[in-house]
């Protein structure tokens, strides 16, 4: 998905539930003017700031990134078949990172969990509220948490509080694949 059609997920949710600019300013705690900018595609906002304007819409920040905006009311079980999966190629707010969703259609969710290609290079630290596990489903990751830095091989797991900064990259002869599940308990539902 590139930033225009998140940009235009964040414009379409915003207009719908009738809230203006300023409306969702004051519910993400970010200037108008930049959440204008955000929404013409004139400004990438990283993860966190994202899980704001995600969390002031009452979406899943999936439905922000795989642009399905009408989730199903209640969906209790959701199966997320491979060939139906899009694998989403790097964006400004996952630089170098190929990701594939794992439950876009499922509302209402604290887990976000993902299918992430690891880069080669770093290009940015995350910092975000909430808790993630990463496993390292194949190759190798050197993972970097506030200070620390850990070597992670195939069938390694790591928990962490996602809010010290962190990133990982791939090393060894393939980029690294990893399951990545985000559970955001402190979600600010409106």
């Amino acid at each position: 998905m590139d930033e225009r059609s998140i940009a235009e997920n964040i414009k379409k949710l915003r207009t719908a539930k009738k809230m203006t600019l300023q409306d969702l300013a004051g519910r993400t705690g970010l200037t108008k003017g930049y959440l204008s900018k955000v929404e013409r595609a004139k400004k990438a906002p990283p993860y966190s700031t994202l899980t704001k304007i995600a969390a002031a819409l009452d979406v899943e920040i999936t439905t922000l990134l795989a642009g399905d905006i009408t989730p199903p009311e209640d969906v209790r079980l959701y199966l997320s078949r491979r060939e139906k999966r899009k694998l989403i190629r790097e964006t400004d707010h996952f630089a170098g990172y190929d990701y594939e969703i794992l439950a876009d259609g499922k509302p209402g969710k604290n887990m976000e969990p993902f299918i992430i290609h690891a880069p080669w290079e770093i290009m940015r630290t995350y910092s975000h509220e909430g808790e993630e596990s990463i496993y390292v489903i194949d190759g190798e990751l050197e993972f970097h948490y506030g200070d620390d830095i850990l070597h992670l091989k195939t069938g390694d797991n790591i928990y962490f509080d996602s809010v010290v900064p962190h990133v990982g990259r791939s090393i060894g002869e393939t980029k690294a694949k990893l399951l990545v599940v985000i559970y955001f308990y402190k979600r600010n539902r409106l």
